[in-house]
Order: structure tokens, then sequence, then C-alpha cells
């Protein structure tokens, strides 16, 4: 019986379980926060940040870097329809508008000039979401920024491993956010980060990570305002130090996997692929592959060729504004159009060359039809 290919799973060494079994002896009292720490310094030297929190997910990273903002009731915050809805929640959430703008066809990241087009008055924010590992165009998004004197996030939930000009992924924003979800190429099983260099920002953020208690505090169980419990434990944060001593090759591997898809699938037409211009170091966290609008291969049929297969491959986001909650932007074109006739390939770090040349062969028997 042919073996099933999962689309992703972690890369769990023993070098992570003795991590965490150290923190599941010892990590309690004082030590409770050893392995935070040290996962905060890690992490943020890293990416290259002067500050960096360890959070619960990437959605509360969010949401309490758009809450230190000020952002609430009247505002608008602009990102591409293209996105996962833990992008958009934390903004709802906090009572402003989320704007969605279209994507560029080929990167699939949020377009600068749609972008430039839905800034008003009431803007409070620009979230560049980095998709699948490919980055957005942040020269042109960054000019914007400073046009118009509205920040830009980036949303790196997707991205370790990335550069953009040799800046890695989450270290040019006003602030950024990690995902250290159970998919992502490096993982704490579930689990987050809030990066930034705004001092003033990081104290706000740390006091609203804390429920609300200034760090200065010496009261004992009073808190200063309403926050959060958005905290990593300490046992996550033990897998998260293992798996940064590990970063390089985590990473590499991810890349490597892109490239051999890429060399394997060079030869055929009406496909394209994970983009990956000069100035980019692509994160290659899930390797996509688009086709071209003319073959009329469509998502239900890519499926269920893939699951014929046995291939567990994984469907290319729904742009938000055709979801339920909120009201369709069906002039985002090329966000409406992409996810109809795309797939995201498995990319699991222990993926052998047998697995990739049995995805290809799906592929490749798609265009044949």
């Amino acid at each position: 019986m042919t073996a099933s290919i999962a689309y992703t799973k972690p890369s769990i060494t023993e070098l992570e379980v003795s991590y965490a079994e150290d923190a599941a002896r010892h990590g309690w009292g004082p030590k409770c926060y050893d392995y935070i720490i040290r996962f905060e310094a890690l992490f943020r030297e890293h990416i290259g940040t002067s500050f960096g929190i360890a959070t619960s997910s990437c959605t509360g990273a969010m949401q309490m870097g758009l809450k230190a903002m000020g952002i609430g009731p009247g505002d608008e915050v602009i990102l591409a329809d293209t996105n996962w809805i833990a992008t958009a929640a934390p903004i709802v959430q906090l009572g402003a508008t989320p704007i969605f703008v279209d994507i560029l066809p080929d990167s699939w990241c949020i377009d600068p000039d749609a972008t430039e087009k839905a800034i008003t008055p009431h803007t409070r924010a620009i979230v560049a979401t980095h998709l699948y590992g490919n980055l957005c165009d942040m020269d042109a998004l960054l000019k914007l920024a400073k046009r118009y004197g509205i920040p830009v996030i980036e949303d790196a939930a997707e991205a370790i491993g990335a550069s953009y000009r040799e800046s890695p992924a989450g270290s040019m924003g006003l602030f950024s956010t990690f995902s250290f979800h159970g998919t992502k190429t490096l993982t704490t099983g579930e689990g987050g980060m809030f990066l930034t260099s705004d001092g003033e920002l990081y104290e706000k953020v740390l006091t609203l990570s804390n429920h609300g208690r200034d760090r200065q505090q010496n009261k004992q169980f009073w808190a200063d305002e309403v926050g959060y419990k958005f905290k990593m434990s300490n046992l996550q944060a033990a897998l998260g130090c293992a798996q940064m001593e590990r970063i390089a090759e985590l990473t590499d591997r991810k890349r490597a996997i892109l490239h051999a898809y890429k060399a394997e699938l060079a030869a055929l037409n009406g496909i394209s692929m994970n983009p990956e211009p000069d100035h980019v170091l692509s994160g290659a966290w899930m390797p996509t592959v688009v086709f071209d609008e003319s073959l009329g291969i469509r998502r239900d049929a890519i499926l269920s060729v893939f699951r014929a297969a046995q291939i567990d491959a994984r469907v290319f986001f729904y742009p938000l504004s055709s979801q339920p909650m909120f009201q369709p932007v069906p002039d985002n074109e090329t966000a409406w159009s992409i996810c109809e006739r795309a797939i995201n390939l498995p990319s699991f770090h222990a993926m052998t060359d047998a697995d990739i040349a049995r995805v290809c062969k799906v592929i490749r028997d798609l265009l044949a039809v």
C-alpha cells in the first residue's frame, strides 16, 4: 500500500526532546521563565530587532501590537485580501475596520498601488503579510509609510528565513509578528513572537502581555490597565530554543525543497511558483503552484487528483472578502482568481526525493488532461 504524503509536519530531534524534558522537570518556580527569556533573546538577535516578546500565538502578538498603537473604533487598517483570518481578526476585535486590497500576481503579496489608492484620513496602519515565505515589495510599502506617515506592520508568520535586500523579514516594519504553529518552519507547537525596535511600543506591549501590569509596578496582583494573557509557556519556549539552534538547517531545508520542485517542474508550461527575485531570499515556507487561467484547471479538480494519489496538498487562501463575515470585494481580481487555480505542495523537513517526484507526477498528470 502506498504511504500518504503529509503537506507538513515538524522536525523534532533529541535536542528538542531534551530541552522540553528539562523544562518539564526543572522549569518551575524561579526558573519558570528561563527558556522564555532565552528564546526571546535568540529570536530577536536572529531577526535583528531590539525587543521581542514570546506570545501564545501570532494572532495575540498582532492584537497587542495594534492595541499598543491605539488602534480602535473609527480606524482603518489596510491589508491584502489574500490572507488567513488571523491577520484580520485582531483588527475587527479592536473595533477597527480592515480594508482589503488586491495582491500582486507574481508574489501574491499586497499590491502597493492598490494600497495607496485605499488610504484615507482614517488609515492607521498597513499590514504587509509575507505570504508562503514570499516577501512583500517593502521598498514601495516603506515609501508609502514615509509619504503618508502611516506605519507598516510586518505579518511575518510564514516568513522565517526570508530576507529583503539582506534585511530579515520582520526587521523592517514598526513591529512584526511571527507564528510557531506546528505547520511552520520553526515550531513550538503553538506560539508566536512580537518584535520591534521601538522602545516605547515595546513597553506598552509588555504591559499588555502581562494582564496590564506595568513591570515597574511594585504592588503584588495590581493591574495598571486591562491587558491580555497571551504568554508563551516555558515548555513551548524550550522547544523554540532547540529549534533556534537548528534554524539554519530548518530554513535551508525549506529552500532546498522549493528548489527541488522548481527543478522537477521547470520544463512544464502553464504554471508558476514562488518567485525568487535577486533582492529577495525566499523563506520557502509553502511551495505553491499556480495554474494559468487559460488551462481551466480549478481547485476542486486539483484537490481530487491529489487525494487520489494520497498526497495531502493544501488549498491557497480564499480572499477574506469572500468570507461571510466581510463585505465582498470582487474588484480584487487577482486575489479572487488565484485561489481558484493554485495549490500548496507538501514541504516537510524529512521529504525524500521520491516524495517530491510523486508530487510532481500529479502536477504533470493534471497538465496532461
